[in-house]
C-alpha cells in the first residue's frame, strides 16, 4: 500500500501524521526460547566404552598369542626337518670334498714333481691342525 492510500489524500505528509502501525507478538505470545545447554543422554557411558575397548584389546592380544604359537610350531618343524636331513647333506658334501681333494692332490703332484723334498698334501704351515677350506672351493683360481 502506498502512503496516499493510507491517508486518503494525495501528496506527501509528515511521518508524524501517519497512523502508528507496529508489529507485536502473536496472540498468546511467542514460544519460549531454549537457551540452556542440554546434552542428550544418548550413547554408552565412559565405563562401557572403556570396558569395550579393553575387551577388544584383550581379544586381539589373545589372537596374537595364538598366532605366535602356530608360528613357533612351524619354525620348530622346519628346524627339525633340517636337523633330520643334515647328516645326509653333510655326507654328500664330504663325498664331494674327497673327490675334489683327490683331484687337487693329483694336480699338486703333477706341478711339484720336479721339486726335491716336496711331499704332496703336506701342510706348509705346520700348525698341527687341519682346517677345511672356508669357501668350500679347493682351488678358486681354476674355473
Amino acid at each position: 500500500m502506498t502512503e496516499a492510500v493510507i491517508r486518503k489524500k494525495a501528496g506527501m505528509a509528515s511521518v508524524k501524521d501517519m497512523p502508528v502501525l507496529q508489529d507485536g507478538p502473536p496472540p498468546g505470545g511467542f514460544a519460549p526460547v531454549r537457551f540452556a545447554r542440554r546434552i542428550p543422554n544418548k550413547g554408552p557411558s565412559a565405563v562401557a566404552i572403556f570396558l569395550g575397548a579393553f575387551g577388544v584389546f584383550s581379544w586381539g592380544m589373545y589372537q596374537v598369542g595364538q598366532g605366535n604359537k602356530i608360528r613357533r610350531e612351524i619354525k620348530e618343524e622346519k628346524y627339525a626337518a633340517r636337523r633330520a636331513i643334515l647328516p645326509m647333506l653333510q655326507a654328500e658334501e664330504d663325498e664331494r670334498f674327497v673327490k675334489e681333494w683327490k683331484k687337487y692332490l693329483e694336480e699338486e703332484a703333477r706341478i711339484m714333481k720336479d721339486v726335491p723334498g716336496w711331499k704332496v698334501g703336506e701342510n706348509v704351515y705346520h700348525s698341527g691342525r687341519w682346517m677345511p677350506p672356508a669357501t668350500g672351493e679347493l682351488r678358486p683360481d681354476v674355473w
